[in-house]
């Protein structure tokens, strides 16, 4: 990221970060390049681009901005956020193990335990909040320290600096999901992780209608190892997925402050409702890492889960509620109430799901742009 750039607010860098295409005829937007194949001029002077899998200028403008937020050197586009983690995994040999959090989205943990086994590729699930334990763990094999923080989807907080301190002592590399929280409210590059990974589909793309993955880098050799896999996998966002995003993420900031301030306000709510057993949201100050979560993250996100206080109550807690929506996903400008035992960890063995505290009376809710009162009045007469 240039100086300049560097001396911008975020907000104002969303808006203007440098995408590197050029802004044909003054238009305040990239061109959307649906374009498949690029004109060479001679055999011996090949253009920036040549075929859109290799590489495409609204493709190009989504990395350069994400690259920018992140304050990486590099960011890769990828067609989903699986496509995005499954292509970090695979810069991976076989024979390598990587160290990952109990308490993450299911499908990474699908991938990793059902998928990449069979190239060789050995997760070892494990508590990261025990820094000490943690190291202990260390084999010559293990090449990676994977996390989300906060984690999907009990809002678990990792100590970033802490476990990049050591990934470094053992040269290893370190990954982090950044989904929940964007580059707006955290930045893992900043506090030396290696890679960052979002679903794009989320909180940047932020209007339910764009599947994507990001995924950011600042070292050299990283950069060009996912550079490889994206060109060679080819699971590459399309143009005008590429567009999409790009028109997304110029409200991020607005809306994130917005969807921040009524989170709180409807964790707060719950956490007095004789109907909800636990509410997790590290907004709340009775969260065991509020203070952990708040030295390296700036906000607290707008995904709130809670816990019913028994089965019984959830037909009809589902059938009482209108506003939002019961449905897959997180991050929409509309609010988005999820049962992670069916969807998000459907993935997941019902035990280990148990295990973590991921149990059947879980709800995981993405706060969106309604009015917060109008939320809450309608939480309140559905736990009625």
């Amino acid at each position: 990221m240039s100086n300049e750039s560097k001396n911008l607010d975020f907000s104002t860098r969303l808006l203007h970060a440098p995408t590197g295409i050029d802004q044909l005829y003054g238009s305040l937007t990239v061109p959307i390049f649906q374009v498949s194949t690029y004109n060479q001029s001679a055999l011996d002077e090949q253009g920036e681009f040549e075929y859109s899998r290799s590489g495409n200028p609204t493709r190009q403008a989504v990395e350069e901005t994400i690259a920018n937020l992140e304050e990486g050197t590099a960011g890769f586009a990828f067609s989903s956020g699986m496509a995005a983690i499954s292509s970090v995994f695979s810069i991976f040999s076989s024979g390598d193990e990587i160290l990952i959090g109990r308490d993450i989205y299911g499908g990474t943990y699908r991938a990793l335990t059902e998928f990449f086994p069979r190239f060789g590729i050995r997760p070892r699930f494990t508590d990261l909040s025990n820094l000490e334990s943690l190291e202990k763990e260390i084999t010559p094999s293990t090449k990676a320290i994977y996390i989300e923080t906060p984690s999907n989807p009990l809002l678990g907080i990792t100590d970033i600096r802490g476990i990049v301190n050591i990934a470094k002592k053992h040269s290893l590399i370190t990954i982090a999901d950044n989904t929940f929280m964007t580059p707006y409210l955290q930045k893992p590059l900043t506090l030396g992780v290696d890679i960052v990974i979002h679903s794009a589909t989320k909180y940047i793309g932020g209007h339910s209608d764009v599947l994507a993955g990001l995924v950011i880098v600042k070292d050299e050799k990283l950069k060009k190892q996912i550079r490889f896999v994206q060109n060679a996998f080819g699971a590459v966002l399309g143009p005008q997925d590429s567009w999409l995003l790009l028109r997304g993420i110029r409200t991020l900031q607005v809306r994130l402050d917005r969807i921040q301030e009524s989170s709180l306000k409807i964790a707060r709510f719950l956490k007095e409702q004789p109907g909800i057993e636990e509410v997790y949201y590290p907004g709340l100050e009775d969260h065991p890492d509020y203070a952990l979560h708040h030295s390296q993250a700036t906000g607290d996100g707008g995904i709130v889960s809670f816990k019913l206080n028994s089965e019984e109550q959830i037909k009809p807690f589902l059938e009482k509620l209108h506003l939002p929506a019961l449905a897959v996903s997180l991050g929409g400008v509309e609010s988005i109430l999820s049962y992670p035992a069916t969807m998000s960890h459907a993935g997941m063995p019902k035990k280990v799901r148990e295990e973590l505290g991921i149990t059947d009376t879980l709800f995981r809710l993405s706060v969106g742009l309604e009015s917060p009162e109008d939320l809450i009045n309608d939480l309140r007469q559905a736990l009625s």
